[in-house]
């Protein structure tokens, strides 16, 4: 945690490229210095600060800070418009007679580049700017090779033929950087797929990530990447089977098939009768927060198991079992108020996609939906080595 003494000691260094000064707190001007420092062009290897409530020439401006506006430079982290999701920590506001001083460390990111609404960012000396093509390529070749995620393993035996390239180009590419970007000359394909973890440049190969998202045939590399769904016509696993449906395709293509899915087959709507012989209209889930559960183990789940994530839809509940446990920083007694995410490239992608509304944020509104519709709160067991399980109960009135 950052000191009082830190806080000193980072208002008298005018000369360090790691220190951003500033008295806004508007996501523009926050988005761009904490992604600009994440990246970390000059590889300093260690964390840059934004020093909030300060004027240029190292001045306290007198501002106040409030609980809202804690809030609002926290959100930063979550809401998703930086990404791969950045490590920063907000400091409590430090109080001086000249004004409040809050202080946000920004550590360097293990998967650059980094960018803000599809913009890559970069700092050298007390310049600030849009990094240049080439300067994007040594973010890319910098990137922690001990850092991998599994996702972002490069995938040796597939080549670029097994990529889906037009759905990259056009379904993908124009959600991932901004349109000013697009039209910069001077990337190969390969080049624009390695600069968001889908290509190892170095291997000549696309990553697990890449193969995940747009293979022509992402089961032939990854045997367990697919999602079975059965339904059973009773409350146990011995009762007959109703209804089974595989979805094993590339994610760009599957998840748009697993949501449709999830609204049109497994969400059922029933008016009951209520007093004075009205009727209201009850439904057996959320779909909100089915589809955000179903969603939630997609980018969650281990790839290394060749084990598929189950959907099991029984009389009076749903199960969700996907392999691997709770990782990295969660554990059984911060859960779910503390998030790490296995599958780095996955998760990025699931967001620009729009099925990851904000990060750290999805299960716990899973949990109020479902409260509101009537089915109470769903069992989470975080206890299995090898597994995570929710259930989902059926609405009561249903």
């Amino acid at each position: 945690m950052v000191s009082i003494e830190k806080v000193k000691q980072l208002l008298s260094d005018m000369e360090s490229d790691r220190i951003e000064r500033t008295i806004s707190i508007r996501e523009d001007k926050l988005g761009p210095a904490v992604c600009a420092l994440a990246n970390d062009y000059p590889n300093h290897r260690e964390s840059g600060f934004i020093l909030l409530g300060v004027n240029d020439n190292g001045s306290i401006a007198g501002k106040k800070w409030t609980d809202g506006d804690l809030q609002a430079i926290g959100a930063v982290k979550t809401n998703g418009n930086i990404l791969p999701q950045p490590s920063l920590i907000v400091s409590e506001v430090f109080s001086f007679d000249e004004g409040d001083v809050v202080v946000i460390e920004v550590k360097p990111s293990l998967y650059p580049p980094v960018r803000y609404n599809g913009i890559c960012w970069i700092r050298i000396g007390p310049r600030q700017s849009r990094a240049t093509v080439d300067e994007e390529r040594i973010l890319i070749e910098k990137r922690s090779a001990s850092a991998r995620t599994y996702d972002l393993v490069p995938n040796k035996e597939s080549t670029i033929k097994d990529l889906s390239i037009d759905h990259f180009k056009f379904s993908y590419l124009p959600l991932a950087f901004d349109a000013e970007t697009l039209k910069l000359n001077g990337r190969t394909v390969e080049e624009q797929l390695a600069s968001l973890r889908f290509f190892n440049l170095k291997e000549n190969c696309p990553t697990n990530a890449g193969i995940l998202m747009f293979g022509t045939n992402p089961l032939f590399y990854l045997p367990g990447a697919y999602i079975q769904y059965v339904k059973f016509s009773g409350e146990e696993m011995t009762s007959d089977v109703e209804f089974e449906k595989v979805f094993s395709g590339a994610f760009i293509t599957e998840l748009t098939a697993l949501d449709d899915f999830i609204k049109s087959n497994i969400i059922k709507e029933r008016p009951i009768q209520s007093g004075s012989f009205q009727e209201r209209n009850i439904k057996n889930y959320s779909y909100w927060a089915l589809r955000e559960l179903t969603m939630n183990a997609v980018m969650h789940r281990s790839y290394e198991s060749n084990s598929p994530i189950y959907v099991y839809e029984f009389n009076n509940r749903i199960e969700i079992i996907n392999p691997g446990g709770l990782y990295g920083d969660v554990n059984a007694s911060n859960f779910p108020n503390a998030s790490d995410y296995r599958n780095v490239a996955i998760a990025e992608s699931m967001k620009r996609l729009g099925y990851v509304n904000r990060f750290n944020y999805g299960i716990k509104r899973a949990i109020e939906e479902l409260q509101k519709n009537g089915n109470g709160e769903p069992e989470f067991d975080i206890n299995l080595v090898s597994k995570f399980k929710v259930t989902i109960p059926i609405n009561k009135e249903w």
